[in-house]
């Protein structure tokens, strides 16, 4: 005692989680605002449905660091680069990254039974926000899509930061429409 440092307060980790960008079929480019997020992100997770290998390697060479997983619309090419589920740890939480989850009914219990090991699961294909907590306290995000906002009134993203087991505030992004 007296000795001791005080402890000093990690930096949070600032995420950036994005999915179903389908380029080019849904649009030319990826949104500058997103690009712009992607300076500002410590770490840019895309659950899946990329489309076009072009995509990945830009995210890959502008993030800082990229967690990304294969969709049902992803060409056997990046299906071979991409998991199908990819896990991490960041900030003290355990993360869990999928395209698919199912139907919307139901999707908080079943995801809990299937992934009882995560405390945050990322995951898209149904283009539309999604923020709810399961039974047992799994956090369920999609960030919807920055290129195809389908029957939604916005195309889509999501930030938020992480540090000492803490998920922060999740804030959605609505981009302006083109």
């Amino acid at each position: 005692m007296g000795n001791e440092a005080p402890a000093t307060p990690r930096r949070a980790t600032r995420l950036l989680l994005t999915s179903d960008t389908h380029l080019p079929l849904r649009a030319r480019r990826l949104p500058d605002e997103l690009l712009q997020a992607v300076e500002w992100a410590d770490l840019v997770v895309h659950a899946g449905d990329w489309v076009d290998e072009a995509t990945l390697d830009l995210l890959a060479y502008r993030a800082r660091r990229l967690v990304g997983v294969h969709g049902n619309n992803d060409s056997p090419e990046l299906q071979a680069r991409l998991p199908e589920m990819a896990r991490f740890l960041e900030g003290g939480l355990r993360f869990g990254v999928v395209h698919e989850t199912g139907a919307a009914r139901g999707r908080e219990g079943r995801c809990a039974a299937r992934y009882p090991d995560l405390d945050v699961l990322i995951f898209g294909h149904s283009h539309i926000p999604w923020d709810t907590q399961a039974p047992g306290g799994l956090r369920l995000l999609n960030p919807g899509s920055p290129t195809d906002r389908r029957r939604q009134p916005h195309c889509t993203y999501m930030t938020c930061t992480v540090a000492d087991g803490t998920l922060g505030e999740v804030v959605l992004h609505r981009l302006p429409q083109r």
